[in-house]
């Protein structure tokens, strides 16, 4: 393309000189977007068999949707694997064919920030024997729980972590209150965290 032929003449501005500015923008654009790391992440966790359209309309919002274990049932799987990506953890009361899709111990990196799952896994100064171990070896900065149904967002100074347990969205359980969580990761930082509150069981 030859710039010298660029110009502006009155309140006419040359073809070329708007195809140039058109492709410059878009690619502009797109090098932005390869720039900018961020992921909603929506996390739930025990819904025991049950899933409703207003968990359905939070995941619709998500990047991906974390679920730490005790999905229940199939239906829940396939109800929110149709929406966004599902990562997750098998909990003690799913059947042999869910722990042949999601693992016990799940350990990745979301952006910047290594995550770990478990769904039963505890909390700073109570984890599970199998979660001391894995954050010792994996050290991440985010690690997940489920199992207690008890919303739980904690740092943990010792492990240099933050804790998530995102309590019960299902119907089945002590908890009063069905919750699940939303927060964002921005390259290495995890932000704009937020406790969903689904009403009673």
């Amino acid at each position: 393309m030859d710039f010298d032929n660029f110009a502006v003449t009155g309140n006419v501005t040359c073809r070329s000189n708007l195809v140039f500015f058109k492709i410059w923008d878009y690619f502009s654009a797109l090098t932005f977007n390869f720039n900018f790391k961020m992921k909603r992440i929506l996390l739930l966790s025990d819904t025991h068999s049950y899933i409703d359209d207003r968990i359905l309309d939070y995941a619709k919002d998500a990047d991906e949707v974390w679920h730490c274990g005790d999905f229940g049932n199939m239906n829940v799987i396939e109800e929110l694997e149709k929406i966004k990506p599902i990562r997750g953890v098998y909990g003690n009361i799913d059947e042999a064919k869910i722990r042949t899709i999601f693992p016990e111990v799940l350990s990745f990196k979301c952006e910047d920030v290594d995550v770990l799952m478990i769904h039963i896994g505890g909390y700073p100064e109570r984890y599970s024997p199998l979660a001391k171990k894995e954050i010792a070896e994996r050290k991440p900065k985010l690690f997940i729980s489920g199992h207690s149904h008890i919303l739980k967002a904690m740092f943990d100074k010792k492990n240099n972590l933050l804790h998530l347990n995102p309590g019960a969205c299902g119907k089945t359980g002590w908890h009063k209150v069905r919750t699940m969580m939303r927060f964002t990761i921005n390259k290495d930082e995890i932000k704009d965290l937020e406790i969903i509150e689904l009403g009673a069981k």
